[in-house]
């Protein structure tokens, strides 16, 4: 499966820049979520990867072939690119069938494909069938009604599903009536001795033209494909068809139509025409939007399953945090058509860039704790909630001097990029420019936000703990009183009120609290965060200590 590169990759709609200058790599066979709110881009990314939004500039590859280049001239269509599209609607045709719907992108293919010899690959795969006979003579008669009438059908579809073969090679099984044979045996054999002469038959036809076939029958010269521009054949068409049906587990719906389905059932088909015709990139703009919660829960286990079997890198929008943390192997977080952070689901939980990806990422939503103070011996003396102390140990050497001259240098480099953009023939001015992300600390009493400025120091910060972190025991240093308390069986979600300040916190298991109860609070663990309150940026992971 191809790798995906996008470099310096921008699209702008007149002042608006949708999205702006990313650089990203897809490594292949990677399942990535394209996270963000809405109207971050994340949709426009995607469309441009797949061809069906043209960049302004920039450059796109796909595998070793490039798609989209602004310099070069280059933008290959998205017809070209062997992509597969999965979206919100999932588009399927009503007055066709399961099989019809799978099966219509395949019946307009026409390109250079590999020749094959097809009876002698049937020939091939009856043959493998028929090297067990009282399986198949098993597989038959488990499909007999209570009427003793044998349902075609169904036998027809577990025959297809065991041997993995099309409905017309599993029309000539069933038709060699084994299952009503009075000796099996000798039956197979007969069956067999057919289909060897047909494949020695297809091998001596390859031969007298200078070929060789190879095991799904395809005729080589010099050991390369011989190909020519044709459509699929029916059996071509059939076993694709069936081999999706498998992967979602839709064989028995092949003649239902949409309207007889459930949404969750649509979904399969959906994904199923998707992958019919193998594209290497499967690209899904939100696709579990419109099923209900445990539908989606089912849904993505599946989307995970089909990721491992099907073996192609994975695209997925969402707005849907969970579905990213829970899906990706790897999340690119977006916020105003700029890239926040693209890292692993865990470590963009755990370590995030930003205030933004701190608090976009994370549910129940991660504390906000702004803080006051000096780095002392390494460690930073704090004050929070109105005056009370709160040490922070990071748990790596950092000096914070440093981090800002560090900062401050990374700036002034952006700064002089932007100048020399700037001085650039055509550029144009970014209407939606970069503004520091306004982070919500939780009180009890909120006043109404005027969105007064407010002078920072270099002394100020913003400390994010997750609910997880915050215990309730008689040992931790903070009084509070319980504010809300929400059961859910397995664990309890708790809001402590530490003078005017909401905390809220996680406690696994069947506890419960009284509203009003008097309780103290601390903090556990060493993944508590230390950001810069000016720039929204992290300094840290580390312990608290009261």
């Amino acid at each position: 499966m191809p790798k995906i590169v996008l470099e310096h990759i921008t699209k702008r709609y007149d002042r608006f820049y949708a999205v702006d200058d990313l650089n990203l790599v897809i490594e292949d066979n990677a399942f990535v979520t394209l996270l963000g709110p809405s109207g971050c881009g994340k949709t426009t990314t995607l469309r441009m990867i797949a061809g069906l939004e043209t960049p302004t500039s920039g450059k796109i590859t796909i595998g070793d072939r490039v798609v989209y280049d602004s310099e070069e001239g280059i933008n290959i269509p998205a017809n070209k690119r062997k992509v597969g599209f999965l979206f919100q609607n999932y588009a399927l045709w009503p007055n066709m069938t399961v099989y019809e719907n799978i099966s219509f992108g395949l019946t307009n293919v026409k390109e250079a494909l590999p020749v094959i010899n097809f009876e002698g690959k049937t020939a091939s795969q009856l043959l493998k069938a028929l090297n067990r006979p009282n399986d198949i003579v098993k597989t038959i008669n488990e499909c007999y009604d209570k009427k003793g009438k044998l349902d075609e059908n169904k036998a027809m579809i577990k025959l297809i599903d065991a041997y993995e073969i099309s409905q017309y090679s599993a029309k000539k099984l069933l038709g060699y009536k084994l299952h009503t044979a009075s000796d099996v045996a000798a039956e197979a054999k007969k069956r067999v001795d057919e289909l060897t002469a047909v494949v020695e038959k297809a091998k001596a036809d390859a031969a007298a033209k200078g070929y060789t076939l190879d095991d799904n029958f395809v005729n080589l010269k010099d050991g390369e494909p011989v190909k020519e521009v044709r459509r699929l054949t029916k059996e071509e068409i059939d076993l694709a068809v069936r081999r999706v049906s498998r992967i979602v587990k839709i064989g028995m719906f092949m003649d239902r139509y949409p309207a007889e389905l459930s949404g969750g059932q649509q979904q399969r088909v959906a994904i199923a025409r998707t992958l019919a015709p193998e594209p290497t990139v499967l690209f899904m703009d939100e696709p579990l939007s419109n099923l209900d919660a445990k539908l989606r829960l089912e849904m993505r286990s599946e989307l995970q399953r089909l990721h491992l079997e099907t073996g192609s890198t994975f695209v997925y929008v969402t707005h849907d945090q969970m579905e990213a943390m829970t899906l990706a192997t790897k999340i690119c977080l977006i916020d105003n058509g700029l890239l926040q952070q693209y890292d692993a689901p865990l470590d963009v939980y755990n370590k995030p860039n930003n205030l933004f990806v701190a608090d976009f990422v994370g549910n129940p939503a991660i504390n906000f704790i702004e803080a006051h103070g000096k780095q002392v011996k390494g460690n930073f003396e704090l004050d929070v909630f109105d005056g009370k102390k709160l040490t922070f140990v990071p748990n790596e050497a950092i000096d914070i001097n440093k981090w800002h001259e560090d900062y401050a240098a990374m700036k002034k480099e952006e700064a002089d990029l932007l100048n020399e953009k700037a001085a650039q023939k055509g550029y144009v001015e970014k209407s939606n420019k970069e503004t520091t992300f306004k982070y919500h600390v939780a009180k009890v009493d909120e006043l109404e936000d005027y969105d007064d400025e407010v002078q920072l120091s270099d002394e100020d910060f913003v400390i994010g703990i997750r609910p997880e972190f915050v215990e309730i025991s008689k040992g931790s240093k903070f009084e509070g009183e319980v504010y809300s308390s929400m059961p859910t069986g397995m664990e309890t979600t708790v809001r402590v009120a530490i003078g005017n300040y909401l905390l809220t916190g996680v406690m696994f298991g069947g506890v419960v609290y009284k509203l009003g109860d008097k309780v103290n609070v601390g903090f556990k663990g060493n993944n508590a965060i230390l950001f810069d309150r000016k720039s929204g940026n992290i300094i840290a992971l580390g312990s608290l200590k009261a």
